[in-house]
């Protein structure tokens, strides 16, 4: 499956601008249509006891996420969007419902205090839209993703999830790396690992992305934090995960591994589920 239709989270926050750029390239070198949806959380103005929405300030920062789409997608075929919508919950509940009619999902890294996103806005975008998210941290400047990739690698159903969207972001010919991970000293665990590292990476020779494979022994390091090292050593651009599968991975319950990365990313990160 190629990459054909693609939706970005749009706010008038400050890492807007990154994410989109990011979200425009794929776009561009992909021939694929690109969705911006402007969704802030923003208070309806009262007026008495009647409820006004939506607020002038509202209204004027989304002409100008608007102005500021389209000309950051000329030439595209682009469509700006307003989710029209203040509260929190209502804010999630439309996004997850409108992430599923696309085949990536661009999001930004939440942080901690931010009064223009749900705190779950993203979690709830994995886990519930059936759709891959892409998540660009809140920092760093990122121009593309997928030319030099890492697949982590773990016999699971959202790891093999997180490998089939993983192809959706890496052209023809890139270079790749599969990392898989396990206990130490645990001998049936690593040698039945070399032979399902070997299929992963035929699976990526046979859609054009030359691969080799690594297994990486944990020991006081943590499993996130070994994939985040792995991919700084490597000067990734993505990592490609399996996300909230509660499986595959040691050490690590459902979910835990997969709210970490969320929170200490240091790369793009595509999160299956």
């Amino acid at each position: 499956m190629s990459l054909c239709n693609i939706l970005v989270h749009l706010n008038d926050g400050e890492r807007t601008g990154v994410r989109l750029r990011v979200a425009v390239e794929l776009a561009r070198s992909s021939g694929a249509r690109l969705t911006g949806v402007f969704a802030r959380v923003t208070t309806a103005r009262s007026v008495g006891v009647v409820k006004d929405w939506p607020p002038s300030d509202y209204i004027g920062l989304a002409n100008a996420s608007r102005i500021s789409f389209g000309i950051a997608t000329q030439g595209l075929d682009a469509e700006w969007m307003d989710l029209n919508r203040g509260e929190e919950a209502d804010i999630v509940q439309q996004m997850v419902d409108l992430g599923r009619h696309f085949d990536v999902v661009v999001l930004g890294q939440y942080q901690s205090g931010d009064p223009l996103t749900p705190p779950d806005l993203y979690e709830q975008m994995i886990v519930q839209s059936g759709r891959p998210a892409l998540v660009i941290p809140h920092t760093g400047d990122f121009q593309k993703v997928g030319v030099r990739p890492i697949f982590a690698w773990a016999d699971s159903r959202s790891s093999a999830r997180g490998f089939s969207d993983g192809l959706l972001l890496v052209p023809k010919g890139t270079q790749a790396l599969v990392v898989g991970l396990s206990k130490p000293n645990d001998v049936a665990a690593i040698n039945y690992q070399k032979g399902s590292l070997k299929l992963a990476v035929a699976q990526l020779a046979a859609h054009g992305v030359q691969a080799k494979a690594e297994q990486l022994a944990l020991s006081e390091i943590g499993l996130m934090d070994a994939l985040l090292n792995r991919a700084s050593d490597h000067g990734a651009d993505l990592l490609s995960i399996g996300a909230f599968g509660g499986g595959g991975y040691p050490l690590f319950s459902r979910g835990s591994g997969s709210r970490y990365m969320l929170k200490h990313m240091t790369l793009p990160i595509l999160f299956s589920h």
